[in-house]
C-alpha cells in the first residue's frame, strides 16, 4: 500500500496532500473503497476502526515524500547554480580572443623580419607563379594556397637536408592564415601564420642552443619551449586541415570520397572493409606528439591532403601523386587507427600490397 501511495504522491505531490481516502486501498487480496467495508488476509486485517490510522499513515507518507521531493528540487537548484558559477574553459578564451592572439603573434614576429625578406615572401594571388618546378619551389605563398604534393615536398626537402621544409612550413601556415582572413565572415583566424608559427621556433633555437651548449642557465628551457611551440603548431595545423576537408560537401567528396583519395590505391575488386563507413577527417591531430616514424606518417598525410584541398579549391586538374598513392599507400588512404596501421601491411608499401593482413591477431583488433 505504501508503495502505491508513494508513486501517486511522487507523480503529483500537491494532489496527494489534498486527496481524500475515497480511492481504493489494497489490503491483502480484498479491495476496500474507504466507505466502511472490511477485508482480511493472513498478513493484514482492515476494518472501519483503522480508517483514521490509514489517514495518518497517508498524511505521514505524503508529507515525508513531499519533503524528499522538495529536498531533491532544492539540491537540483543548487547544482544548477553551481554549474552557472563555474566558468568552462572554452568560454574563457573566445573565438575573438584566440583570433586576436594569433593576429598579434603574427604581426609581432613579422616586424622582426628584415624588409627585403618580408617583401619577397609577401602573399600573392593564386596563379602568380608559373614556370618550372624550381620556380614553384622558391615561389612566395599564394591565396588560395599552392598545391604541393608529397613528391614535390620530398624533392625540395631531401637535397636541402630539410632546409626547404622550413620554407614549406612557413608558406602553408601563412597561406592558411591569409585564407582564413579572406574567407571568415568575422575575419577570425585560428593559427599564427608563417611568421608567428616558424620564427618563434627559429629564434628560440638560435638563442637557446648556444646557451645550452655552454651550460648557461635558461638554455635548456628555451629549447624545450621551442619544441613545445612547434609541436602545438603542428597539432593545430592538422586540426585545421581536417576542418578544411569538411568545410564543403563537394570538396569533402572529391578529397575523401574517392575523387582524389584512392585513385590507383586499390584494385577494383579489392573492397576495403571501411568503404561503407561515413567519411572521417583524414588526420589524427594528436599523432604529431608520437615518436618517429608515426609522427612522420601523419605529417606526410597532412602534406597530401592539404595539397589536394588547394588543388580542388583552385580548380586544377587531378595529377596522380605516385609517392602518396602507389609507393606509400598509407599516405593517401582513409584514416586509420594505430592498430589498423600495424595489422594491415597491405597499406604500408608498394611491395607489401599483396601481403595478408593480421586480422586474426587479437592484440591488434580495435
Amino acid at each position: 500500500m505504501t508503495i502505491l501511495l508513494l508513486l501517486l504522491v511522487v507523480i503529483q505531490p500537491s494532489f496527494g496532500l489534498l486527496m481524500p481516502l475515497s480511492l481504493p486501498i489494497i489490503c491483502g487480496t480484498t479491495t476496500i473503497g474507504g466507505t466502511g467495508s472490511t477485508c482480511s488476509s493472513s498478513r493484514l486485517s482492515c476494518d472501519n476502526s483503522n480508517k483514521s490510522n490509514s489517514n495518518r499513515i497517508l498524511l505521514s507518507t505524503t508529507t515525508t515524500t513531499t519533503t524528499l521531493y522538495n529536498s531533491n528540487q532544492n539540491k537540483k537548484e543548487e547544482e544548477e547554480e553551481e554549474k552557472k558559477s563555474t566558468v568552462p574553459l572554452s568560454s574563457i578564451f573566445s573565438e575573438d580572443d584566440i583570433s586576436n592572439f594569433c593576429k598579434g603573434t603574427n604581426a609581432f614576429w613579422k616586424g622582426l623580419v628584415i624588409e627585403p625578406v618580408r617583401n619577397y615572401v609577401e602573399i600573392r594571388p593564386a596563379g602568380t607563379t608559373t614556370g618550372d618546378i624550381f620556380s614553384k619551389l622558391i615561389s612566395p605563398p599564394e591565396v588560395p594556397g599552392i598545391p604541393r604534393p608529397v613528391w614535390f615536398t620530398i624533392l625540395g626537402s631531401v637535397p636541402t637536408g630539410l632546409g626547404w621544409y622550413g620554407y614549406y612550413k612557413f608558406s602553408v601556415e601563412e597561406e592558411l592564415f591569409q585564407h582564413e582572413l579572406q574567407t571568415n565572415k568575422d575575419g577570425h583566424v585560428s593559427g599564427c601564420g608563417g611568421y608567428g608559427t616558424l620564427f618563434p621556433f627559429v629564434y628560440a633555437i638560435i638563442i637557446g642552443f648556444p646557451l645550452s651548449l655552454l651550460h648557461i642557465p635558461g638554455g635548456e628551457l628555451i629549447l624545450q619551449s621551442a619544441g613545445i611551440w612547434i609541436l602545438a603548431g603542428q597539432v593545430n595545423l592538422y586540426r585545421r586541415v581536417n576542418e578544411l576537408c569538411f568545410e564543403d560537401e563537394s570538396i569533402r567528396n572529391e578529397i575523401l570520397g574517392g575523387g582524389g583519395l584512392l585513385r590507383g590505391n586499390k584494385e577494383d575488386d579489392d573492397k576495403d572493409s571501411n568503404d561503407d563507413q561515413p567519411l572521417q577527417p583524414p588526420l589524427h591531430a594528436w599523432w604529431a606528439l608520437l615518436p618517429p616514424p608515426l609522427d612522420v606518417v601523419v605529417g606526410l598525410r597532412q602534406v597530401h591532403f592539404l595539397s589536394e584541398y588547394w588543388r580542388v579549391v583552385r580548380g586544377e586538374p587531378y595529377d596522380k601523386d605516385v609517392i602518396a598513392e602507389e609507393l606509400f599507400p598509407f599516405i593517401s588512404s582513409k584514416r586509420f587507427t594505430l592498430k589498423e596501421f600495424i595489422r594491415k601491411p597491405s597499406n604500408w608499401f608498394w611491395f607489401t600490397k599483396s601481403w595478408k593482413d593480421f586480422d586474426n591477431v587479437d592484440l591488434l583488433k580495435d
